[in-house]
């Protein structure tokens, strides 16, 4: 059985991966804020309980049990948000840092319940996609925001980032997944866009936001 760290290791490695299922180790120690030694050692550690491929100076690789050990951190972590979102009513800003805590408990049954009550969803509550007892992802075909055209309408389906200042920023814009955004226009210099919405006839949002919001573009957009 991992320890949290060791959980948290392989989590990391899971979500760094490339599309060949590579990650350095100076990527997967920037991203666990830990020196290079520090990380050296856990990988080396993770190797041991065969979870991790590890070669002096070539990327990392999770073993076929890593992976599906990882994914299945991930899934736990991911069930959690959308339970004390959908059944406990927490804002999605505020449940990150309890799933990172429940993510760790070993109870099969009960993540399997919590599942089932919520209707076997597929993703969380950011849109993050929940893996499958199989440990793989569904795919997803969504496109950031800032690639739609003025004219163009696209609905909101996932996001890039979902720390809690990201989060209680879109809140105080009136933003949340499943809305149908209209692209207004698009600004080249800068990526910025004016969008409309619900209650929000002309929202400005900067280039950064909208490569962090993911969608899916419904109509062509606008021609002249």
């Amino acid at each position: 059985m991992a320890s949290p760290t060791e959980e948290n290791y392989l989590k990391a490695l899971f979500n760094l991966a490339n599309s060949q299922g590579e990650i350095t180790l100076s990527e997967l120690a920037s991203r666990l804020q830990v020196s290079l030694p520090t990380a050296n050692s856990m990988v080396k550690s993770l190797q041991k309980s065969q979870w991790v491929n590890y070669e002096k100076y070539k990327p990392l690789t999770l073993t076929p049990e890593g992976r599906l050990l990882a994914a299945s951190i991930i899934r736990k972590h991911r069930l959690t948000e959308m339970f004390l979102v959908d059944i406990m009513k927490f804002g999605w800003e505020e449940v990150h840092e309890v799933a990172e805590q429940i993510e760790h408990i070993h109870a099969p049954k009960f993540f399997e319940r919590m599942d089932e009550m919520l209707g076997y969803p597929a993703s969380d509550p950011h849109g993050s996609p929940i893996p499958g007892l199989d440990g793989k992802l569904q795919q997803q075909s969504y496109v950031p925001l800032s690639s739609a055209l003025p004219g163009q309408k696209v609905e909101l389906l996932a996001l890039s980032n979902s720390s809690a200042e990201f989060l209680e920023f879109l809140n105080s814009r009136g933003l949340s997944l499943g809305l149908t955004l209209t692209v207004i226009s698009s600004e080249r210099f800068d990526g910025s866009m004016v969008l409309s919405y619900t209650d929000h006839p002309s929202e400005a949002l900067s280039g950064t936001i909208c490569e962090r919001l993911l969608v899916r573009v419904h109509t062509k957009a606008t021609t002249h």
